[in-house]
């Protein structure tokens, strides 16, 4: 930490004071995107920090290669008729191991996350949590939460097929079901499904 204490540092990273206190006395350790955020704010090498060796052939410890690093991008980013992310800041990486992505059928390189914005999807999703996006999946199977860009905007909703066509339904009661009718489903942009989420309690 140099000459930062621990609440200047906190501040820098971007981790609570009570992270890094637990971090520093072993109690815990950081997940590598923690741990990525603490070697950018220090500017450091992350194989050192984690290692302390800027060897790659450790036996007692995994190798990198068996994580993979999702990008976490700014939500509310996207607009016009391009890509949904053409116009996103990446903020960080999330890192998932390979093997629990395959166990998954998922693909790293298929995958990206957002963090939720409002309270439409209470109790389920959170405003802040993060959600991680399958971009492979954009036709509905069966009923899920999906990830909708609307107005340049992103939504997490919850779709579900019936005879007149896709109900959009929001978790929180006071936000009303909305059905997209079979003849206007072209006009319903699907970015991905959610298949992971995390939030602090």
């Amino acid at each position: 930490m140099e000459s930062h204490s621990l609440r200047g540092f906190s501040k820098v990273c971007g981790l609570s004071e009570a992270t890094l206190r637990s971090y520093l006395s072993g109690g815990t350790y950081p997940t590598l995107d923690r741990l990525m955020q603490i070697a950018e704010a220090s500017k450091v090498d992350a194989q050192w920090l984690t290692f302390g060796t800027q060897k790659e052939s450790s036996e007692e410890v995994r190798g990198m290669e068996d994580y993979a690093f999702v990008p976490l991008y700014d939500a509310q980013c996207s607009a016009g008729d391009g890509a949904w992310n053409e116009n996103c800041r990446v903020l960080t990486h999330i890192s998932f191991t390979r093997y629990s992505l395959r166990k998954q059928g998922l693909t790293p390189d298929h995958l990206s996350a957002i963090r939720i914005d409002g309270d439409s999807m209470e109790p389920v999703l959170h405003s802040g949590d993060t959600v991680l996006i399958d971009h492979t999946r954009t036709t509905i199977e069966g009923e899920g939460i999906y990830i909708l860009r609307l107005d340049g905007h992103l939504y997490a909703k919850r779709l579900q097929r019936n005879f007149d066509g896709v109900a959009i339904i929001s978790a929180n009661n006071a936000y009303d079901k909305v059905t997209v009718p079979r003849d206007r489903l072209h006009e319903l942009e699907i970015v991905g499904r959610a298949v992971w989420s995390a939030g602090w309690l």
